[in-house]
């Protein structure tokens, strides 16, 4: 009965809890032998009797999943089905099933690259497998070095990709603690993230996706006075942080010519200057300038038009 309302309707979530109650009744049922029903002397169903349950109520979400990606009550049961296959199977067992998971979001992904419901998925079924490594008899693997290549594949495949660049900017801490890297390496490596995104930008600078502008934002956020956030490269001399500014604005200044429409241009290159002025003690370029850019923006986003009218009055412009 349950399956039928489901295929009608995925969306019904009462149902899904009443499956749930099923299956755990189930789980927990001994099974029998015989023409006359006797219970088995083991009071509990066997390994392979749960597994067989859990992996044919797999198998049942998948056309739910081609047909209502997005739907959440499908992703929730999905991951309380591989859960309790976490707490009743042995570990290689649903090590192996949390595997095809990876297999399967990743095909997933691969039809609809931006579909965030697939990429929080993805981060569940990493993190399990992360911990189910060690328990499975296999040396306790991080997935972060790889995790961080999926990222740059899917970004390459999608420039748009907000759910891949936010996923690479949550990695990237991780990666170069796991990489042990030093100082040296870590200015390698913000330089290169730099010119992966300032290269996406140029292939359209007029463009008004947001994913790229906030991952640059999260990249520039390095060279503020005192970060409290989680930074690739720390304690950047004020010097090479005064440089990298002055870089950066010389870039979007050069961008800006053709794409005098993007408000996120304007919009990086105060906070450019506002990160440059808070080093320095003065603007990175001339004030007349920075007036200029406020005009702008406020132009340009003309809801905000308060906000940075009151900006430009506490810069004194």
């Amino acid at each position: 009965m349950t399956t039928k309302l489901l295929q009608m309707n995925p969306e019904y979530y009462t149902v899904w809890n009443y499956r749930r109650l099923l299956l755990r009744s189930f789980f927990a049922e001994p099974p029998v032998s015989g023409s006359e029903g006797k219970v088995m002397p083991d009071s509990s169903p066997s390994f392979e009797i749960i597994q067989q349950y859990i992996v044919d109520d797999l198998a049942f979400l998948l056309p739910l999943l081609r047909k209502f990606p997005k739907c959440y009550w499908i992703w929730n049961y999905r991951l309380w089905l591989l859960d309790e296959a976490s707490r009743l199977l042995p570990s290689a067992v649903a090590y192996q099933l949390w595997q095809k998971e990876l297999a399967l979001v990743g095909k997933m992904l691969s039809l609809d690259s931006r579909n965030f419901h697939g990429w929080g998925y993805r981060r569940t079924v990493v993190r399990e497998l992360e911990m189910l490594s060690g328990k499975a008899g296999l040396s306790e693997v991080s997935m972060t070095e790889s995790e961080f290549n999926y990222t740059t594949k899917m970004i390459e495949s999608n420039l748009s990709n907000f759910s891949a660049w936010h996923r690479r900017s949550k990695l990237i801490p991780n990666l170069l603690s796991e990489r042990k890297a030093n100082q040296a390496e870590r200015r390698v490596f913000l330089d290169k993230e730099l010119e992966l995104v300032q290269r996406a930008l140029w292939a359209d600078p007029d463009s008004k996706d947001q994913s790229l502008w906030f991952y640059h934002q999260y990249l520039i956020s390095n060279f503020e006075p005192s970060s409290k956030t989680d930074v690739i490269v720390p304690n950047i001399p004020m010097a090479d942080k005064i440089h990298y500014v002055e870089t950066q604005i010389e870039d979007l200044q050069e961008m800006l010519e053709g794409a005098e429409t993007c408000k996120w241009i304007y919009q990086r290159l105060l906070d450019l200057s506002t990160i440059g002025r808070k080093l320095s003690g003065h603007w990175p370029v001339e004030p007349s300038l920075v007036e200029i850019w406020i005009d702008k923006v406020a132009e340009l986003d003309p809801l905000r038009k308060g906000r940075w009218q009151d900006l430009k009055l506490q810069w004194y412009l």
